[in-house]
């Protein structure tokens, strides 16, 4: 198939068949991989515009319940110093961060107990009074009369990664967890009003390419608010110690595809992405992404907060990221939003 042909095909955007998406993902020649993206780029300058909407991410704490096989956070992981930030704490570096400009926090967290719903929900309702900043929930599964209490305090938006579309790979990163539980849980996220975010990573022990394609049919059908993916990267204190980390280019083509087949979503440029490669923020940015998520989380937290190790940027001061990552967005030619970024599904309907 000519490079012609490959544009053409990636212009079917929301239409592409399973066959046509796994087509795609196995096209490994630099010029058809850059035909790939720079249609995806395409695709996100006509439905998005040239701005790049910055989030403010604030990991509260790095405790977990769950014993996914892949994470650091896991239960097992008994080498972890583990920690807690206070409620107060929250609020107070919400409202710094709301005094920069910044429009969106982004509350992420292991699948922690302690924080019950009536502590979440009194901290989204603070940060809401206190700032006119968006707020996101990152906390993984709950009770569905918790993420009602949520959205009425007044969250905006909630990411839970769908993870894998494949429930057999599912079952194999996540032995404590449902596939149809957790697909009930997005499905019930979005039924109540949320801006729900879904996702997957790339390079998982076991994946392959029919995984990843079963992916992008997933997001294809869901349409999801927001999509995060981004490489898998080995931690040495999992069941996963030792595999391969994902790839760059198969990570930029999902990011791509998951550009070409929502058209509209919001789509981060991740830090794991600027992990694997000091410039693949960038470079997710030309390929189809508009969101950057720069980590606001004390230093004294951050270096525990370890999914996955040499997170970049892990050790700079706070004060320091936003400045950097304006820049990051200046050098692709990008504009830096000013609005909070909604999403544009919501937005049109």
């Amino acid at each position: 198939m000519s490079l012609k042909e490959i544009t053409d095909l990636c212009g079917k955007s929301e239409r592409l068949t399973r066959e046509e998406i796994l087509f795609l993902l196995t096209r490994n020649e630099s010029d058809e991989v850059e035909a790939i993206l720079s249609a995806a780029d395409k695709v996100r300058r006509s439905f998005c515009g040239e701005y790049v909407h910055v989030r403010a991410l604030v990991e509260f704490s790095n405790c977990c319940r769950r014993n996914c096989n892949y994470c650091g956070l896991r239960r097992g992981n008994w080498g972890l110093v583990r920690y807690r930030m206070p409620v107060d704490e929250i609020v107070e570096l919400a409202v710094d961060l709301d005094a920069r400009g910044l429009k969106t926090i982004v509350l992420q967290s292991g699948e922690d107990p302690f924080y019950t719903a009536d502590i979440l929900t009194g901290l989204v309702q603070d940060i809401k009074r206190r700032t006119d900043m968006a707020v996101t929930l990152c906390v993984g599964e709950r009770p569905k009369e918790d993420y009602r209490k949520f959205l009425d305090a007044g969250a905006d938006r909630y990411l839970l990664r769908h993870e894998a579309a494949n429930r057999d790979l599912y079952a194999s990163l996540h032995p404590d967890s449902d596939y149809d539980e957790r697909m009930e849980c997005l499905r019930y996220l979005r039924d109540i009003g949320f801006q729900v975010g879904a996702g997957c990573m790339v390079g998982v022990p076991g994946q392959t390419v029919e995984h990843l394609a079963d992916d992008i049919e997933f997001i294809r059908q869901f349409q999801p608010d927001m999509v995060g993916i981004g490489p898998f990267i080995a931690h040495p204190d999992t069941p996963f110690a030792g595999y391969p980390n994902g790839g760059l280019d198969m990570t930029l083509k999902m990011v791509a595809l998951a550009r070409i087949v929502t058209r509209d979503a919001l789509i981060p440029a991740t830090t794991a992405i600027g992990s694997i490669r000091e410039d693949g923020r960038e470079l997710a940015l030309q390929a189809g992404a508009d969101v950057v998520m720069p980590n606001y989380t004390p230093l004294k937290h951050r270096v525990h907060y370890e999914i996955y190790p040499n997170k970049r940027c892990i050790t700079e001061d706070p004060v320091n990221c936003h400045s950097c990552m304006r820049m990051r967005i200046l050098s692709v030619e990008r504009t830096v939003a000013e609005d909070a970024g909604h999403s544009r599904k919501r937005h049109l309907q």
